[in-house]
């Protein structure tokens, strides 16, 4: 009679649960003693049981098969720590040398923006820097302009705050000024011929 796959997932039914358990930890012992015996190997199994209950198999013992896989692990951990750190070194040596050179290349771009080693400087490359430098001088008029637009209605506030006196009258002489506009109105007499001949009244 062939026997049916077994599904793997939990099996549900306590009782057959509990059988399987038995019989595949008992063939599970049974393998790990073969493995120990035909292979000479060093084989610690340890097993517990759904309720908490212990079993084990050891071909020499437990505790120095652990020890052994414990210092085992603390060596590979080791070897891959210094690989590791040899990796980080290889990189941060080149992570340098790559710093290095964008450093140079910069001194030699503030070199040649300040007017300095321009001898082996191409057509392409003078109308590039030229180009650069256009766009700072209007970086830097156009921040200077803000400064003293803000600067002056700074000194303006102040003055006038200072003095209320000056206020009043600076707003009277903007009165007078509005007033002073004059809206002219054109009034034509006379046929259209005769329009050359304009009346401006107040």
């Amino acid at each position: 009679m062939v026997r049916g796959k077994t599904q793997m997932k939990r099996i549900e039914n306590d009782s057959s649960r509990q059988v399987t358990f038995s019989k595949r930890r008992n063939g599970l012992l049974k393998k790990a003693f073969e493995l120990s015996v035909l292979c000479d190997a060093e084989v610690a199994l340890i097993i517990f049981s759904p309720s908490g209950k212990l079993y084990e198999f050891a071909s020499s013992s437990t505790t120095k098969t652990i020890d052994r896989y414990q210092k085992h692990m603390k060596d590979l951990r080791g070897v891959k720590s210094k690989v590791l750190d040899q990796k980080n070194l290889l990189q941060f040596k080149d992570d340098t040398i790559e710093l290095e050179k964008k450093l140079k290349s910069l001194e030699l771009s503030k070199r040649k923006l300040l007017g300095d080693g321009l001898e082996a400087c191409s057509i392409d490359e003078l109308q590039e820097l030229e180009k650069q430098l256009d766009k700072s001088l209007s970086s830097i008029r156009a921040r200077k302009e803000k400064h003293l637009i803000k600067e002056n209605v700074r000194l303006k506030d102040k003055v006038l705050n200072s003095s209320p006196d000056l206020l009043r009258r600076q707003q009277r002489a903007d009165d007078q000024e509005i007033s002073m506009q004059d809206v002219e109105t054109e009034l034509f007499i006379g046929p259209p011929e005769s329009r050359n001949n304009t009346r401006y009244l107040p």
